[in-house]
């Protein structure tokens, strides 16, 4: 969908850009809650310590080591390739290599991996100058077969034995969490927009649930919190109808706001 021609140029890069920028600054606030919900002392203010402290070491950490790594990797790039050092094969790895480096760096010293892989993409994208393209687009092939890997065990040992345990009110959540929790709050950033109310339908129905979804379930689990696994069979019930949703609509829901758009610009 955000590659289609048909879509509007602002819609598809609006898309693109929330998909990524969504995960980065979803992880702090996911820490915080996630620290006030696993201290256990009663106290709130000795809670909101543990969140502050928790969210400073994890931030911090994440940030410096995301700032630091990129920029040394980046330097040493492109000496080396100014020096015709790096062979069109090897131009697959780089950019693989920072993120699993920031993000391995980060978790070792006590940081959020997360952050710093965020981090250091974002920077990535801002020094590397005339080298950026060639090593982003060599990345990329290697990116989509990591992720198609991931939903290939996703669905087969995660999918496949969850089904049994979706209940109807898992399921009812999962649509509202897909449909009304999702596009309200589109609907109201968007007010005051020029844009047609279906192109406003159409940026509020698109919000796929996928690989941050997954890894934000991981980041959840395991931390003994009460109705864990609730939390975990919402989190695969939405991933799932999303793929399912989001997929099936994808093709006929482009084909319907291209037609509006047209009749639109032949009514002006």
């Amino acid at each position: 969908m955000v590659t289609d021609n048909a879509v509007p140029p602002a819609i598809r890069e609006g898309l693109n850009v929330e998909s990524g920028l969504n995960d980065g600054i979803c992880v702090p606030i996911l820490f915080i809650f996630l620290a006030l919900a696993t201290s256990h002392n009663g106290d709130p203010h000795h809670s909101g310590m543990i969140a502050l402290k928790l969210v400073v070491e994890e931030l911090g950490i994440g940030l410096a080591v995301g700032v630091a790594f990129t920029f040394l990797c980046v330097w040493i790039f492109n000496r080396c390739d100014s020096l015709g050092w790096v062979g069109e094969t090897w131009r697959q790895l780089p950019v693989v290599a920072i993120a699993i480096g920031c993000f391995s760096l980060a978790q070792s010293l006590g940081g959020s991996g997360f952050i710093a892989a965020f981090i250091g993409g974002l920077l990535f994208g801002k020094i590397a100058h005339k080298s950026k393209a060639a090593y982003v687009l060599a990345a990329e092939g290697v990116g989509e077969i990591l992720a198609l890997i991931t939903w290939v065990i996703f669905g087969a040992g995660v999918i496949g034995p969850s089904l049994g345990a979706f209940s109807w009110q898992i399921i009812v959540y999962s649509l509202l969490s897909l449909t009304l929790v999702r596009m309200i709050p589109v609907m109201i950033s968007l007010k005051g927009i020029e844009m047609d109310r279906k192109e406003k339908l159409f940026i509020g129905w698109f919000g796929p649930r996928g690989l941050a979804s997954i890894v934000f379930g991981i980041i959840v689990i395991g931390n003994n919190l009460e109705g864990e696994s609730v939390i975990a069979m919402v989190s695969i019930c939405t991933i799932f109808l999303s793929a399912t949703l989001h997929g099936i609509s994808a093709t006929p829901l482009v084909a319907v706001l291209a037609k509006s758009i047209k009749n639109t610009c032949k009514k002006h």
